[in-house]
This record gives C-alpha cells, structure tokens and sequence, in this order.
C-alpha cells in the first residue's frame, strides 16, 4: 500500500495563502493522505480564496467549490452520483471552515450524518471567520479576542466532537497540523469506512491569532499537549479512543504565545484551565482504555 508521505502534493505551489497558514498547511496533508483519487468540494472561505482565480488553480484534484452552507449535501451527491455509475475507486472529500461547520452549515452537516452518506468531511477550524474580517464563530474560545468580540467572547467553544458523536455515524477524529502522521494515519482509516466520517482539523492562523507566521505546528503541538485540544477517536458515535497522552502543561504555555489572549486577567486563565481539566476528565470517562494510544516525533 502506498503511504500517503509518497503519494504527490495535491495542494501545488502557487496557492495564495498567507505566510504560516495553518489551513494550508492542513489541506495539504490531507489531500495527500487522500491521493488523487479524489474529488474534493470547497466553500467560499479560505480555502475558496488560496486556490486560486478560474482558470488556474492549486489544487491537485477536481474541485466543486459549493454555496458556504452545502458543502457535505454536495460531496454527497457526488458520492451518490459516482455510486449510481458504479464507480467505487474515487473518494468524495468536503472541506469546510468552523463557521461552515460549526454554525452555517451545521444543519445540512446533520442531514448528510443522519444519512450516513459515504463522504469524508473535514472541518478546518482556525476558531474564527478569518476570510471576512476574523469575526466570532461558535468555534471561538473563551475569552479570545476577535473583530466581533474585542474584551474577548464571553461563551465557551461549542463541542462539536459531541455533536457529531449523537449521530452515531461510524467515524470521527480530532487531529491537528502538529501531528502530522497522527492525522494521515486518520484521513487513510477513514478512507477504508463506509459512510460519513467527519474530522475536526484545528488550523491556527497567524492573522486571527495574532501570532509570528512560523509557529502554527508549535501551536498545534501546545493545544494537545495543555488538552485544548486532544487527539481521540469516536466510533460508531460509542467507542472513544485517546491518541495520545498530552504532557498536562499549563494553560499559559499555550495562551501567552497569542495575542488574542493578550488581554486576559489572572481569573479568566484559571476559568480556561478548570474548563479544560474539566472536559478532559470527561472524554477520559468516555474512552475505554485502549492499546492504540501512541506517541508521536
């Protein structure tokens, strides 16, 4: 089998992302754990912005760029399309911001799920609607600074995890741009299940998180390791399984390399650390303990 660091670069040069982005950088491994074999749907977003302007384009694959709160509708009738021709060797991928998945388009998400239609859908959450001015999404953290929230949002990020698993659709994945072989290890399983798999792909963004443009993977890495954000699967919407076993580092390590949490008092970072020891306990309680869980270089 071919792994996917040997399948081509499905996400050319070229591309008009900015510099250190992470979503980019995500799209990229994605595509290429996915291998050309593919036909991907887009939705006006970043990733309708950086591929390009007709005639040209980056992307590697054939690409449908859909209305911003269809994306997992379109993917699944061109999985059902290809299933009517008998075609069963190409695999239909659905990208699609937080704002796409998390808000606008979450009501046709839960129709495709409920469904079950057999697309591979990955949700590029750079926690904001960075492509029209960084205004607040329901992925926006506590407290985080955005156009739309300037004294920091004053609601919790929704668990969109959870939501999914109420669907008890048969695959889905936390990974981030950290971990890269963590991530493609889980674009290859998901390519081998039937059915709708969704991954939640967290995708920093220099611009929204006000960060040097060098240190998207680093802070990848740092949301896993303090737990904002840990590497688990959900199968079947019953069996969770945690990837990896983070550092437990204190929150600050991750916040203070973000200007979007410049701002914050001493209270506001106890709140954020007792809110994250809190949901890891949980998805601990929810996980059977499992021989899969692994490190990673």
């Amino acid at each position: 089998m071919i792994q996917p660091e040997q399948q081509p670069n499905l996400l050319r040069s070229g591309h008009a992302a900015c510099a250190g982005c992470g979503l980019a950088i995500g799209m990229k491994l994605v595509l290429q754990a996915m291998g050309p074999r593919t036909i991907a749907v887009i939705v006006p977003s970043c990733e309708g912005a950086i591929g390009g302007v007709y005639p040209y384009t980056s992307y590697g694959v054939p690409t449908i760029h859909s209305a911003f709160e269809i994306a997992a509708p379109t993917a699944a009738g061109i999985a059902n399309a290809l299933k009517i021709q008998g075609r069963d060797d190409i695999q239909v991928l659905a990208f699609a911001g937080d704002g796409g998945t998390f808000d606008i388009g979450l009501a046709s998400l839960s129709g495709a799920t409920k469904n079950n239609e057999d697309i591979i859908y990955v949700c590029l959450d750079n926690e904001a609607y960075m492509n029209t001015g960084i205004q607040v999404s329901s992925a926006t953290p506590s407290y985080a600074w955005t156009g739309t929230t300037p004294e920091g949002n004053p609601r919790r990020k929704k668990n969109i995890m959870e939501i999914m698993a109420a669907h008890y659709n048969p695959y889905s994945a936390t990974a981030t741009i950290g971990f890269p072989r963590d991530l493609q290890q889980k674009i290859t399983k998901a390519k081998n299940i039937r059915g709708t798999k969704f991954i939640h792909l967290l995708v920093p963004c220099p611009t929204g998180w006000r960060t040097p443009s060098d240190i998207s993977p680093e802070l990848s890495i740092l949301a896993v390791e303090t737990k904002v954000f840990p590497l688990y699967e959900v199968e079947d919407g019953k069996r969770y399984t945690i990837n990896y076993e983070p550092r437990h580092l204190p929150i600050q390590e991750y916040l203070v390399k973000q200007g979007r949490f410049r701002h914050l008092k001493e209270e506001q970072i106890r709140k954020i650390q007792r809110d994250v020891d809190e949901e890891w306990e949980k998805l601990k309680q929810r996980a059977r303990p499992s021989p899969k869980t692994r490190a990673f270089s």
